[in-house]
């Protein structure tokens, strides 16, 4: 898979809700920490300002523009930001898929789209790669997500048999492929998509995702690039914010971490499968990078199995033996 493919995939996006909100009059929202949720909205009438902490100004938002929130952090939603906010938790009842929420009497600004859970240990770091907002307002590239935006709202007001997993396939797509567009604008800029839309470091990246058990040098690396070892290496840092090598160390234990938590296969398989020759030296570079040795963080995600039983001959007599259930149940 491709870098961005890959990071989506460990962050394991489901659709938590996808929903509606329709506002009349004068409004301002303040929405808290998102708790590990990305946000990935339309705008399909109307239009409102939107501001998120630690972003310096707020974007306006206007009729056929999408905006993705992929940081988790607390943002607000407003008519005028000069209006002082009400807590979202006083107009929003628990989440219900498929609703529509109207504030004021709605007609003046509405919007659709849906919010993600993600999972892992390290959902955090991996949104952190991601930018704090991405703002589609071209309309070539609103027309590419047009089509998706607009089946969305057929299913949220005309709900039939099957509508709630179109809506969240809907969703997926919306996601990627607003932070697909975005690739398009980060070149120049700083952090992990800019460093992915930069041509040069993009290549890099996406040599040590491919092959990350490959004891890849920065010399190798500046080749992949085109470029002399000092410029890759001071252009990386400068994107990127770590240096090339450190940059393979932590995507290596955030496999690896996927592994632990997702699979029964053993920390020495893992090591050999990342490029490491023994399993001491795998675990002392997860401990550094991970904070913990991979069996802690193994037992993090499996606190209830004293003893390791295959998932196909456990029954109602194993430790931490749980029913199986249907979905939806």
């Amino acid at each position: 898979m491709d870098p961005l493919s890959d990071v989506l995939s460990l962050l394991k996006p489901r659709s938590y809700v996808s929903a509606g909100f329709d506002a009349g009059g004068d409004w301002s929202i303040q929405f808290a920490d998102q708790h590990g949720r990305i946000k990935c909205y339309a705008v399909i009438s109307g239009g409102a300002w939107l501001s998120v902490e630690s972003v310096a100004d707020a974007v306006r938002l206007e009729a056929g523009d999408c905006f993705v929130l992929p940081s988790g952090r607390p943002f607000r939603l407003a008519s005028d930001m000069a209006l002082t906010p009400i807590s979202a938790g006083t107009i929003f009842p628990p989440a219900r898929d498929g609703g529509v929420v109207t504030y004021n009497g709605g007609g003046d600004f509405f919007l659709a789209g849906s919010r993600f859970a993600v999972g892992g240990h390290n959902a955090g770091t991996l949104m952190a790669m991601l930018p704090p907002i991405v703002h589609i307002r071209k309309e070539a590239d609103q027309t590419a997500l047009r089509w998706s935006v607009e089946r969305m709202m057929q299913e949220l007001h005309e709900p039939r048999p099957g509508s709630a997993l179109i809506a969240q396939h809907l969703a997926h797509m919306m996601l990627i492929q607003a932070l697909r567009l975005h690739l398009t604008e980060a070149s120049g800029g700083v952090g992990w998509l800019s460093a992915l839309a930069d041509r040069q470091i993009g290549m890099a990246i996406s040599a040590m995702h491919a092959d990350p058990a490959h004891r890849w040098t920065l010399q190798e690396l500046a080749e992949r690039s085109h470029m002399s070892r000092s410029t890759f290496a001071l252009r990386f840092r400068e994107i990127v914010g770590e240096t090339p090598m450190d940059y393979l160390t932590r995507w290596r234990m955030l496999l690896a971490g996927d592994r632990l938590e997702n699979s029964g296969d053993p920390i020495s398989a893992i090591a050999i499968s990342l490029g490491y020759e023994s399993e001491s030296a795998f675990s002392t570079a997860f401990k550094r990078v991970m904070g913990c040795s991979p069996r802690q963080y193994s037992r993090r995600r499996h606190p209830a199995s004293p003893t390791h039983v295959p998932i196909g001959e456990r029954n109602r007599n194993t430790p931490g033996y749980v029913e199986p259930r249907l979905a939806g149940e």
